[in-house]
């Protein structure tokens, strides 16, 4: 598998695409085809990508408006790890952010809770893996010094999924039979979202944005949506739009960053994913430690003209 140490490329460094010149025509440029050989070194596996994102940005205007370099850079590294950009599996996101200091959108490279499961389990170290939310009445007891649980689990599925969610577990066993375990009530984690990541407000908080002062209301009150949909756009973080998933992938890095074992390339991933979240927001700023420099020879455009410039 290529190296994702060799596949990102930070988006500033080549001029956003112009609006003129298409995607698709610009990932199939030789340029574009070169720095795609270099990671995928398989022609097939190269052309089942080219038409698999050419389809994804196809299918989503807001990357339509990201520069050409960032798709490419998150997308690559996505693929290095064998893992899907499909939004329905969840394994990695190509999130817009937009940079106002660079005055353009770049598509960053977020690595979904199911892709670090992915990772993990591929690793050959674990034996078994989960992270799931409990829900209301099923947590009996937890001891954290022995870390053991008592549940009772919702039998029913669609009564499970519609039950208030009061807490995450998540564990692993490796194969010689260490276990780690690790629980927090859902207080615990609106603390740490309220704590770790700007764009989200536990209690509610005025900000000040491009029209002007605004109020942005309490998670307890956007759950129920007690808020302007005209003011939809304030909470396009994913702790508003997907909590569970974004708390599930916390209590996993937690856990396998602080006592579990990672290959190499789980630690590219979650680096990468880290600084993506610091540059965009801090998500996760609690983790200490950043990805090596990440690079690929990707193609640059023309400001202009929006040609691809060719070697």
């Amino acid at each position: 598998m290529a190296n994702t140490k060799a596949v990102a490329k930070t988006a500033t460094q080549t001029p956003a695409t112009p609006q003129r010149a298409k995607f698709s025509d610009i990932i199939n440029s030789a340029a574009a085809k070169k720095s795609i050989a270099n990671v995928l070194q398989d022609p097939k596996r190269q052309q089942r990508y080219i038409s698999s994102i050419v389809t994804t940005v196809a299918n989503n205007p807001a990357l339509q408006e990201c520069s050409f370099a960032s798709i490419l850079s998150s997308s690559l590294l996505g693929e290095s790890l064998n893992l899907s950009h499909s939004p329905q599996l969840g394994q990695y996101y190509m999130v817009p952010f937009k940079n106002t200091k660079a005055g353009e959108t770049t598509a960053n490279f977020i690595l979904g809770y199911r892709g670090l499961v992915q990772l993990a389990l591929r690793s050959g170290y674990y034996k078994k893996l989960n992270v799931l939310p409990l829900k209301e009445g099923e947590l009996i007891s937890y001891n954290p010094l022995t870390e053991e649980i008592e549940v009772s689990m919702i039998e029913d599925a669609d009564a499970r999924e519609n039950a208030k969610t009061t807490g995450y577990f998540a564990f692993f066993e490796y194969l010689n039979g260490f276990r780690k375990t690790m629980y927090w009530s859902k207080e615990k984690m609106l603390a740490h979202a309220d704590k770790y990541s700007m764009a989200f407000s536990k209690d509610g908080a005025d900000i000040k944005t491009k029209f002007g002062n605004k109020r942005k209301v309490s998670f307890a009150e956007y759950e129920a949506g007690n808020y302007p949909k005209t003011d939809e756009w304030m909470y396009s973080s994913f702790w508003y739009k997907d909590f569970d998933g974004m708390a599930q992938k916390t209590m996993l890095r937690q856990l396998i960053s602080k006592w579990g074992v990672m290959s190499v390339e789980m630690q590219d991933a979650i680096s990468q994913d880290i600084v993506n979240d610091r540059e965009n927001g801090g998500d996760n700023a609690d983790f200490d430690y950043v990805a090596d420099s990440l690079t690929v020879d990707a193609p640059v455009v023309d400001a202009e003209t929006g040609e691809v410039k060719e070697d």
